[in-house]
């Protein structure tokens, strides 16, 4: 399927779908990342205090805000690292709830987000010319290592996918073989927007 309209969407700390965003991205694919939360989380100095920003601080500010609360606690939890390959790929995290454009494939990383998608799809308006989205979820754990891996995964589905002319009859046999090549459960839904 040619340009390829893609959205990886995961919860509000943004880890893993920006670096699928990364991985995607330097593949050349068309794609987008956001967030489902109200807010951007990301871990604090205790599982009870994580440092939350509004959807419209940029990730410059982000990294430069827990660099000055605790250099050597942000740098060894990795977030300092996480924010630096944020900002070098947008400026500030996106909410999925606010964006109004079109995509050929949703990917979310958690079911909780995926029913998430699927409630704010169906409250929206629906066009006269409605064309279809995928929705797929790939659960993906929310560390450091587990986003990589999810990351590399996501771009060979996106790839598997990218390779079928008509996507729209064939996914279902795409997502079955997809699941069983990766031993990962896979949700999908096709909605029309």
């Amino acid at each position: 399927m040619p340009d390829l309209r893609i959205a990886v969407v995961c919860s509000s700390n943004q880890n893993r779908s920006m670096e699928a965003h990364s991985c995607l991205s330097k593949k050349g694919f068309n794609v987008q990342s956001y967030g489902t939360g109200s807010q951007v989380k990301l871990p604090g100095p205790s599982p009870t205090a994580p440092n939350t920003y509004d959807f419209n601080t940029t990730y410059e500010e982000m990294y430069k805000d827990l660099k000055r609360k605790d250099v050597a606690l942000y740098t060894q939890n990795g977030i300092l690292h996480m924010l630096d390959r944020n900002r070098r790929i947008k400026s500030k995290p996106q909410r999925f709830q606010s964006c109004k454009e079109h995509f050929d494939l949703i990917v979310s990383c958690e079911e909780r987000v995926y029913d998430q998608i699927l409630e704010d799809l169906d409250s929206r308006e629906k066009s006269e010319c409605a064309n279809p989205v995928h929705i797929i979820n790939i659960d993906i754990q929310d560390n450091h290592e587990e986003a990589t891996i999810g990351a590399f995964i996501i771009k060979d589905l996106v790839t598997t996918v990218e390779n079928f002319e008509d996507l729209d009859n064939e996914i279902d046999e795409i997502i079955q073989e997809f699941e069983h090549s990766v031993s990962r459960s896979i949700l999908h839904s096709t909605w029309f927007m």
